[in-house]
């Protein structure tokens, strides 16, 4: 309950501020534009909180957070008086319109940008792409990759941590082959290697694309000695204590497996079952019932145990960080880096190349806003920009309804010299809801049915 609290909050506050910075947008460009604007409005429904300013704008929240619109004077849905004629949005010339409407999706590429360069001046841990391990007859082993061997580049791409790993190789989806040079961990010669990619099964909803191609990143060896007892927990309150070694449970062997042992744990929510632990060279019994908690709409069993981990090496570990000029840079690469690559994952969704089970909706943006606001307000800044230019890109499409389709009709009329009718906007707007409707019930079913 804790956690899907916490998920909603991140979720609301998330939308929340990217919904406005779109919504600003559209006010901002429109006011210096001599536009008056009746509504600033943030979420749908009944109003929460409103106030007027000196020119007369209400600015509202509203109860539903999934959205908001910027409400203009204008002559086609409102009786204007001959003396506001001048300020209405029909009024302005088609380059006027095109900027207003244009200025919603620039202003969220303009945050990711400043959202990026905060990242980057405060810094951003991280660890380098070494790999752990390397999945039997996988496209890895295959291309002869090693572990412990570091990931340096990836289709020409400087791979300076395992997220650009990630996303190069999707940014290469397609290609019958894809290019990566690896250091290995005895020398300090790169060689590059090529992995075969012509039957390459991804399906983001169930794996990251390192996975697919069967890598596993380093991971400190961690074992099944308990480091630290959370109080009043399951496991407090059977009697374990810090040191002990889990040998077993039901008889079933997992020394020194702490994966093996989390899985397990997990499948026996409010179900009494036996742990083998060695104490002080003493082997113990002892009854255990985990507690059942909720985790992404999945009950699993909790025992409330850290285990003894080895230090990450230093050498791995790294800071993404840049002086004032490069982090801006940097944070323009990175916004044009995720734009291409968003509207090429457009494009493949189109040729069938990417399937529509990757579609994310909002109970998927949820899970991610809380985990990286968890993670700490570096990671929730870059999670921001990621949504941004997301929400950028989809309201750029040139789909009616969305600021994309009315800049299509904009551009018609600066070809034609005449504004598209009215008519045509009206089956236009039917057919675009219907269409984004659609993609909403695709992107929703895909969240359901991966709880």
């Amino acid at each position: 309950m804790i956690e899907f609290l916490w998920n909603l909050l991140s979720f609301i506050v998330a939308l929340g501020i990217l919904i406005t910075v779109h919504e600003y947008g559209h006010f901002w460009v429109a006011r210096k534009n001599g536009v008056k604007v009746h509504r600033f409005a943030i979420g749908f429904g009944k109003p929460l909180w409103r106030t007027c300013d000196k020119h007369g704008t209400e600015f509202v929240i509203a109860m539903i957070p999934l959205g908001g619109y910027v409400k203009m004077l204008d002559e086609r849905v409102d009786d204007v008086d001959d003396a506001d004629k001048h300020a209405t949005f029909n009024s302005k010339t088609v380059y006027q319109r095109i900027a207003i409407v244009a200025a919603g999706p620039l202003a969220n590429f303009l945050f990711a940008i400043v959202a990026f360069y905060l990242m980057f001046i405060l810094g951003m841990p991280s660890v380098k792409p070494v790999i752990g391990q390397i999945t039997p007859s996988s496209i890895a082993e295959q291309a002869l990759l090693t572990p412990n061997s570091e990931i340096v580049e990836v289709a020409g791409q400087h791979t300076i941590d395992w997220q650009a790993v990630n996303l190069a190789l999707i940014a290469n989806m397609g290609e019958e082959t894809i290019g990566i040079k690896i250091r290995s961990s005895d020398s300090a010669s790169v060689r590059e290697y090529q992995l075969n990619t012509t039957d390459w099964q991804f399906s983001p909803e169930k794996q990251s694309a390192i996975e697919s191609i069967g890598l596993r990143p380093y991971m400190p060896k961690t074992y099944t000695e308990i480091a630290l007892v959370e109080e009043n927990s399951p496991a407090d309150k059977a009697g374990l204590q810090e040191s002990d070694q889990i040998l077993a449970i039901e008889n079933e062997k997992i020394k020194d497996n702490w994966h093996k042992f989390t899985e397990l744990i997990k499948s026996y929510p409010n179900q009494t079952i036996v742990l083998d632990v060695e104490r002080a060279g003493k082997l113990l019994t002892i009854d255990v019932t985990p507690q059942a908690r909720d985790v992404n709409g999945k009950t699993v069993g909790y025992l409330g145990l850290a285990p003894k981990v080895d230090p990450y090496p230093k050498a791995y570990q790294i800071e993404i960080s840049y002086g004032i000029f490069d982090a801006l840079t940097q944070s323009l690469v990175k916004t044009w880096q995720l734009v291409t690559l968003s509207f090429d994952m457009i494009g493949k969704l189109l040729t069938g190349d990417v399937s529509v089970k990757n579609l994310s909706g909002p109970i998927a943006i949820a899970q991610g806003a809380g985990d990286h606001a968890g993670y700490g307000f570096v990671y929730f800044l870059g999670f921001l920009a990621l949504i941004s230019i997301n929400l950028g890109i989809i309201n750029i499409l040139p789909v009616p309804v969305l600021d994309g389709g009315h800049l299509v009709y904009y551009f018609i009329e600066l070809l034609t010299g005449k504004p598209v009718s009215e008519k045509v906007q009206e089956i236009g707007f039917k057919f675009g809801t219907l269409a984004i409707l659609g993609l909403m019930s695709i992107a929703l079913f895909n969240d359901l049915s991966r709880l």
